[in-house]
């Protein structure tokens, strides 16, 4: 079932109309229960923060961007992926990205207005397919794998099908292979 801002949200950014967006969790277009996803599309279990390299981060404003960011979304992929980004111009085969989404917290600090990551709401996990090796599931597609984790959650996805809980938010992207590479700097050539 999907919700009615969900819908509206989808069907604008399809027609290319911006709008402001308040929560990418809740981009999410259906509802589908949490179910077991593949396990290549499983949340990593290496500390990925720690030992992957942070590819960028984005600020994501709420409905006032006067109180602040809404989320703040950082993304990781592998060292290995990036050398290959860096050498290829692409992902290659199999390479990982996870971007966590975090609450906010927002308040005046002598810098000004800052906002800072919060509680985790989620994880979205996108896995390199070119090959097709991640098979027919309806989660894989457009050359990725694709997944989103709620909170703490690391295997039981509520990702039903990438085309209708994924592709709204990355189809503006697709010149740049479905990723918004303008926020990684690391992958900046």
């Amino acid at each position: 079932m999907r919700t009615r801002r969900n819908t509206l949200v989808a069907l604008a950014v399809a027609a290319g109309i911006s709008l402001p967006v308040t929560a990418s969790v809740f981009a999410q277009v259906t509802d589908t229960p949490p179910t077991p996803a593949e396990i290549p599309l499983h949340v990593p279990a290496v500390d990925y923060r720690v030992e992957w390299v942070q590819l960028g981060s984005f600020s994501v404003l709420g409905e006032n961007p006067a109180d602040g960011a809404a989320e703040i979304h950082s993304v990781y992929t592998t060292r290995e992926a990036v050398e290959a980004y860096l050498r290829d111009g692409e992902f290659p085969q199999g390479a990982v990205i996870v971007k966590d989404v975090w609450s906010t917290r927002t308040e005046e600090l002598t810098t000004g207005t800052a906002s800072y990551a919060g509680e985790l709401e989620g994880r979205f996990v996108m896995v390199r397919d070119t090959e097709g090796t991640l098979g027919a599931s309806p989660r894989v597609g457009d050359g990725w794998g694709w997944a989103f984790y709620p909170g703490d959650e690391t295997n039981m996805t509520v990702t039903g099908d990438y085309e209708v809980d994924c592709l709204a938010c990355h189809e503006p992207a697709r010149d740049q292979g479905l990723l918004y590479l303008q926020g990684y700097p690391v992958l900046r050539r």
